[in-house]
Formats: structure tokens, sequence, C-alpha cells
């Protein structure tokens, strides 16, 4: 990986888990420019920039909701660019998304809203469905709210909940959307405490998209900076304060008032 600008891997490489080569996207506007970026298995990366940068847009063409206007996006080692909406759903069966919003089911217990995602399985039996119920529930410090509903639980506590449905499906990949938004400072460390440590027991892959570069630090390996739709930056988290890039350090120093 390099530091600045958008090092686009050659195509004799091997595949990685996660790429964007030369990806375009414009709306009423351009909001992806020549995006190149990638992501191996078992590691974490996060897109940072302003509100508005293409940030959600990129997750958006990994999961296969957007398609590039031009460019190739590959997925779990696959060229899913011109994938059929019924080739993704079988990308999205190792490739989940944790929403900002949580999309929980507010008619149904936490323990149900993670129960719904086995309810399609035939590999469990209904004793195995509530077993893996109750070691999500572990897994994610949440068994004292199994019967909780959506309502009662605060902003953070819904994501935990969120995280634990995705993980129903035994992903290979989660993607991230702003998981520490609108979270009090303890509970979004508990969640970066979370996410880290899926990472490890799980060797989860994942891809992070925050605001929150205290998160970025603790669980990322690597970073893309996107910027009026460009990656300005894209390599190593421990390289980003080394960037001479004034939009980088603009973004930093900010940071760094709010502390």
């Amino acid at each position: 990986m390099t530091g600045n600008g958008s090092p686009s891997p050659s195509a004799d490489e091997r595949l990685h888990y996660i790429e964007f080569r030369h990806v375009y996207k414009t709306f009423d506007r351009p909001v992806l420019v020549d995006v190149n970026f990638f992501l191996d298995a078992g590691k974490t990366l996060a897109i940072i920039g302003r509100s508005g940068v293409g940030k959600s847009v990129s997750l958006g063409h990994i999961m296969g909701f957007l398609k590039p206007d031009q460019g190739r996006v590959f997925v779990a080692y696959q060229d899913t660019t011109d994938y059929t909406e019924a080739e993704m759903r079988k990308i999205r069966k190792k490739v989940t998304m944790v929403f900002q919003s949580g999309a929980l089911f507010d008619s149904l217990t936490v323990a149900e809203n993670i129960l719904f995602s086995l309810e399609l399985r035939d590999d469990y039996n209904e004793k195995n469905k509530h077993d893996v119920v109750d070691g999500l529930l572990r897994l994610v410090d949440l068994q004292q709210f199994a019967d909780s509903y959506p309502a009662d639980l605060s902003t953070g506590y819904k994501r935990a909940v969120a995280i634990a449905r995705a993980l129903a499906a035994q992903p290979e990949c989660v993607l991230y959307d702003e998981p520490t938004t609108m979270v009090d400072p303890i509970m979004s460390d508990h969640l970066g405490n979370l996410m880290l440590r899926l990472k490890r027991d799980l060797n989860l892959t994942s891809v992070v998209v925050t605001h929150d570069l205290d998160l970025m630090r603790k669980v990322a390996d690597s970073v893309m900076f996107l910027y009026e739709g460009h990656a300005i930056y894209f390599g190593p988290v421990s390289d980003l304060g080394k960037s001479e890039h004034p939009h980088i350090q603009e973004f930093l120093a900010m940071d760094r008032v709010e502390l």
C-alpha cells in the first residue's frame, strides 16, 4: 500500500477480497472519481471524509445496490461489476451490511430479531437456532436484553443487536455504516471493542464508514480518505497524519479541536 494518491493494483496481482479499480459514479454530480483501493481477507478498511463525499455510495457498490458508471468492482474475490441481482444474492451471503439505522423489526424482541435471520436456514433445527441466538447475544454482551424490544434500547445497543443479527448469517465480511454516529462515548468505545473482538476471534473482513477517528484508529488497518469523490489518501492508518494534503490536515485538526 502507498500513502498519498490512489494506488491501483496491476491486473496480474492476486485478487484481493474487495477491490475497486478506477471506479466512477455520477448522480447529479460526480460522487466517485477514479477511485482505487483494495482490502485483504481478515483486515479492516476505514472509509472517512466529510458528509456527501461518496462513503456510503462505496458501500452500495460493494453490496451491489449500485453499479459503477466506469471501472470494476471485486467482492469476495469475484468481479461483481456486471452481476445480476440473483448472482449478487449469493455474494450477500458472504458479505453483509450493518445499516446506520439498525433496520430492526420493532414488533420483535431482540432475540426474535436475531432469530429472524436464521428462519430461512435449513441447516439448523429449532434448538440449534435458539442456541445460536443465545451464543450471539453473549458474543455482543446483550444477554440481559433478549426479551426487550428495540424501542426499549439506546441507539448503541440497537447497533449491537444489528451486528449480532448480521453475524447470524455467518458472513465472511461485514460492512459497517457509521456505527458510532449518535452514540455516547462509552457506548462508542464498547462498539469499537466489539468490532475489534469480532475481527480477532472470527477473522472477519470489514469495511467501516465513519467520521469517528478514534474508531478508525482502534479497528482499522488501512484507510481511504475521500474528498469530492476522489481517494486522496489510501494506505496504512499509521501514515494518515503524514499526508501533506491540506484537506486531510484540516480534517485531522478539526478532530483535535473537538477533543
